[in-house]
């Protein structure tokens, strides 16, 4: 079995080696010179082998000449470590993987989290940005550690708290008729072309639901959908955070009746402890991102 060796005597015998005395030493490290000899005589029985000449206090035997510079990168090694398990109890260093619905990621994550690197340079960040479904999923599943989206679907696996409402408002054309009233009801847009997408899930067990369950297309991918309410081929809904808030071709009116809101949250699995980087990370969403006004 293999001799277990305690770091503060490894110490000792390299400040011995440094003031070229046990005295220089004892002083330095503030201990009495009979208690660092009896330690560094403990740790030459464990080893066998004397460290230091019984003659000249202070020099090193063959032995410990072979000894000082492993014992050395012992000590450096022992302290990198300790140092870098404190960073990680503490949330200052490590990986934390993080998924939001594309509209959280664009739109609040670039100013969150260059504040939150400022502040946590040793937490390295994965960013996903998936659809509701997909991002209940991936923390359901154990691929990201935490998640901001609107719930999918109630899963006993998953804890959620919740952060912000995001208004659901009608988006088209600038010269479409309806394009400057300060709200909308939905009945005022039975006789539009309805593009359903991605959020209009949101409609569903509304009284707008007639909206989607009636719509000429359906376009998944943000892009396309801009492209299309560009060219005037429709109306559609989305959260206001979804909107591009550049674009100078669209309008977002609010939906007042009904009046519907994005519920967004923060989703974590219910039953597992976060890692301490994941958890500083969710301390600050929750002090930053609570009351968000969208």
């Amino acid at each position: 079995m293999a001799t277990e060796l305690k770091i503060q005597p490894l110490r000792y015998v390299l400040a011995v080696c440094e003031e070229g005395s046990f005295q220089g030493a004892a002083l330095r490290l503030h201990r009495s010179q009979p208690a660092l000899s009896m330690a560094i005589r403990d740790l030459e029985e464990k080893l066998g082998q004397p460290l230091f000449e019984k003659s000249y206090k202070g020099q090193l035997t063959p032995y410990g000449e072979y000894c000082l510079p492993r014992f050395r990168e012992l000590v450096q090694q022992h302290d990198r470590l300790a140092t870098e398990l404190e960073h990680m109890a503490r949330g200052h260093q490590g990986r934390v993987t993080l998924a939001t619905v594309p509209s959280v990621a664009s739109r609040l994550m670039p100013d969150f989290l260059a504040g939150f690197i400022r502040d946590y340079p040793g937490i390295n960040i994965n960013l996903h940005d998936e659809n509701a479904e997909f991002v209940c999923r991936m923390v359901a599943g154990g691929e990201v550690d935490l998640g901001i989206s609107s719930t999918w679907a109630d899963d006993e696996r998953l804890s959620y708290t919740h952060l912000f409402e995001d208004n659901i408002g009608v988006v088209l054309h600038r010269d479409h008729p309806l394009a400057d009233r300060p709200s909308l009801k939905w009945q005022e847009l039975t006789q539009e072309r309805f593009i359903a997408n991605g959020t209009s899930r949101l409609l569903k067990h509304t009284a707008a639901a007639s909206l989607v369950d009636n719509n000429d297309f359906y376009i998944s991918n943000m892009i396309s959908l801009i492209a299309m309410l560009e060219a005037g081929s429709g109306v559609t809904t989305l959260p206001r955070l979804a909107f591009p808030v550049d674009n100078q071709k669209l309008c977002f009116v609010p939906l007042s009746e009904p009046k519907l809101v994005r519920q967004i949250g923060l989703i974590k699995l219910a039953n597992r402890t976060p890692s301490p980087s994941a958890q500083a990370l969710e301390e600050v969403i929750l002090k930053q991102l609570t009351g968000v006004t969208t």
